[in-house]
């Protein structure tokens, strides 16, 4: 069960509402970097509560119920048109700050899965591994998955000739070949065609 440690060591510090930020999908060739922020009540109890990755589909839908229930969040995103013009990585910073602008109690500090935090108004601490070790972190982690995966199904019943539904935008074969054999859609990120020989716009 991961231990409430950051949290405690910045309430502490006299921090009254702090924020676990996290994101989902820098590495897919198409749809939304997406992120979230999550407040996480004082007494929030789940054992179950982990990194997304290391958690079924099944269990993450279900976290993201309880947590979306019981917890202060935001989830915010930056599009394939601002990844190609921002970089993946300015863009990453882009959607998690609009999702820490977008709670709708404000945090007054943030705990930040990774190394890098720009552009914040707020104070911060990054945590490489966050995902794993800081409960905030996690939850965030969880719901940005969710709702990028969720994102997906629904560019599969737009664009059902990718098979979004299965790797989820991934640089797979099969969604290599597609784009290759395709083109591109209009939510695929070009400046990460590459491979296909599509340069940024």
């Amino acid at each position: 069960m991961l231990e409430f440690t950051y949290e405690r060591e910045c309430r502490e510090a006299g921090y009254a509402s702090v924020c676990g930020i996290d994101e989902a999908g820098r590495g897919p060739l198409a749809g939304n970097v997406v992120a979230a922020a999550v407040i996480l009540p004082c007494g929030f109890f789940s054992p179950e509560l982990n990194d997304s990755k290391k958690l079924s589909e099944k269990k993450r839908e279900a976290l993201y119920e309880i947590i979306t229930r019981e917890a202060v969040y935001a989830v915010a995103w930056a599009t394939p048109a601002e990844i190609d013009r921002l970089n993946i990585l300015n863009a990453t910073m882009l959607a998690m700050n609009r999702a820490v602008a977008a709670l709708p109690i404000p945090a007054d500090f943030a705990l930040i899965d990774g190394n890098t935090a720009r552009g914040f108004s707020i104070p911060v601490k990054t945590i490489v591994g966050g995902d794993a070790k800081c409960p905030s972190i996690a939850a965030a982690s969880i719901l940005a998955k969710v709702t990028r995966d969720r994102q997906c199904r629904e560019l599969d019943l737009r664009y059902p000739e990718y098979g979004f539904a299965r790797h989820k935008g991934y640089p797979t074969k099969e969604h290599r070949e597609r784009v290759r054999t395709l083109g591109p859609c209009p939510e695929h990120r070009r400046s990460f065609l590459s491979f296909a020989g599509y340069e940024k716009p």
